[in-house]
């Protein structure tokens, strides 16, 4: 007899998207084994907690969230699940000290989680199971909106910036297979969007030898008949070739979007990065975009305060934005991370000035946005539907521009919309980051 019979699981899933599919696979296990998945932690008897060890704030954030739900240790839970990146890279110094900890998993243990539970069950003790397996065919329960998901498409990273310790939890870069994606990609159901992530989704492929084969694999996902649009994050800018511009510009499944994570402007520190990339470089890269993509929107994410960045070089930083004009950003005071070639650099920055470097660039990014979404005004866009905000007492959704999340909203009033339908919207508001409007047959 199994110990885990008429167990309820519940899963609460820390840090990226990439994070997010990874659970979702584990979910996929639960589901296809007939076990119950609930989404209120106090009806679980086993929690699951999936992790993210990339900064120490996500890693002290993974630790508070193990310590939280232990305390339904008096209701319904018994046993915790500690998952992904804080196990597969911190095991050593985890499982001795985390005893709220029941089992542990790493990145790619999801086919380890049924038989590490029936030991603990039986035996009564902890378990580490971090064995650093190989990723499933496992199915997947999704944790997003049902009209959309994201497909990881590789694992891993071979790039060594020099801040990032991605390598050192995920591992090489290895490419999953085209007809593994493909098939679960027609499994996930009628989708209005299928976002493509991977720590660099660039250089699908090229860990086989040759050349990239991303835009092989977009065709073959545009193909699929469930699909409705594509979108691209995290692609490394040294590696977007043209035969992936002349993709994205024939192709009419994929979204006019791409986010490519430049993490800075100025050479020096680029260098110091370990990127492979210049300021002269990257402006070309963005005006060749918009001259074959006209409209495109590109999505960037910035680090300030990097080691002996000077004052001068982050203002130079801000003067790129106003010349990129991006059409969203993201902007992280840098992370000084043990183990990493960069915690050893010379002229670390308090953390006072990072965050004053970080809010000078939000204000240079705002007044990019804040340009491009008055624009905006007056015009009709087609939105996608993600839902209702009940305390604006308006639909929300996105424009091609947006990504899910991360990027900004249109809120929109409409005598009816459906959650994955796209409705035209007359825009006659802007604020710094959203949008606001009405369907075309909206009557006050």
């Amino acid at each position: 007899m199994s110990f885990l019979q008429d167990k309820k699981f519940g899963m609460i899933s820390l840090g990226c998207d990439k994070n997010r599919v990874d659970a979702e696979r584990m979910l996929g296990i639960l589901r296809e084994k007939g076990y119950t998945i609930t989404d209120d932690a106090a009806e679980a008897n086993i929690l699951i907690v999936n992790t993210c060890a990339f900064l120490q704030s996500a890693r002290k954030e993974a630790i508070d969230t193990v310590l939280d739900c232990n305390g339904y240790r008096g209701g319904n839970l018994e046993k915790i699940v500690v998952s992904g990146c804080l196990p597969e890279k911190y095991i050593s110094e985890l499982f001795p000290s985390l005893t709220e900890g029941d089992v542990f998993l790493g990145c790619s243990d999801a086919e380890a989680l049924l038989p590490a539970l029936e030991h603990s069950y039986a035996e009564g003790v902890r378990v580490d199971a971090v064995e650093k397996g190989t990723e499933g065919e496992e199915g997947r329960v999704l944790t997003t909106p049902l009209h959309y998901a994201y497909l990881k498409i590789a694992d891993g990273c071979d790039n060594h910036c020099t801040y990032c310790l991605i390598p050192k939890i995920r591992g090489r870069y290895r490419s999953y297979p085209e007809e593994k994606l493909v098939a679960e990609a027609a499994s996930l159901g009628d989708l209005s969007e299928l976002i493509l992530v991977a720590q660099d989704t660039t250089r699908y492929g090229t860990d086989a030898g040759g050349p990239s084969r991303l835009p092989g694999l977009i065709r073959k996902l545009s193909a699929l008949e469930n699909i409705g649009h594509i979108r691209l994050l995290y692609c490394y800018p040294e590696a977007i070739t043209d035969e992936l511009i002349e993709e994205m510009a024939v192709n009419p499944k994929v979204l006019p979007y791409i986010d490519i994570p430049l993490q800075h402007s100025e050479d020096r520190i680029l260098k110091l990065m370990n990127r492979k990339g210049t300021r002269a470089e990257y402006l070309a890269l963005i005006a060749k975009l918009r001259d074959r993509i006209p409209g495109i929107a590109v999505r960037s994410t910035f680090i300030a305060g990097f080691p002996s960045e000077t004052r001068e070089e982050c203002e130079a930083l801000a003067s790129f934005l106003r010349e990129a004009k991006l059409t969203n950003c993201g902007f992280f005071a840098y992370s000084r991370e043990p183990e990493t070639p960069a915690y050893k650099l010379p002229g670390q920055i308090p953390a006072r000035e990072k965050q004053r470097r970080v809010r000078m660039l939000y204000r240079a990014q705002r007044e990019v946005s804040r340009a491009f979404l008055q624009g905006k005004k007056g015009t009709v866009v087609d939105v996608l539907c993600d839902g209702i905000d009940y305390e604006r007492g308006m639909f929300e959704g996105r424009a091609y521009w947006s990504a899910p999340e991360i990027d900004g909203k249109v809120y929109f009033h409409a005598p009816l919309a459906e959650q994955g339908k796209v409705y035209r919207v007359r825009i006659t508001g802007a604020d710094d980051y959203d949008l606001y409007g009405e369907t075309e047959d909206y009557r006050k």
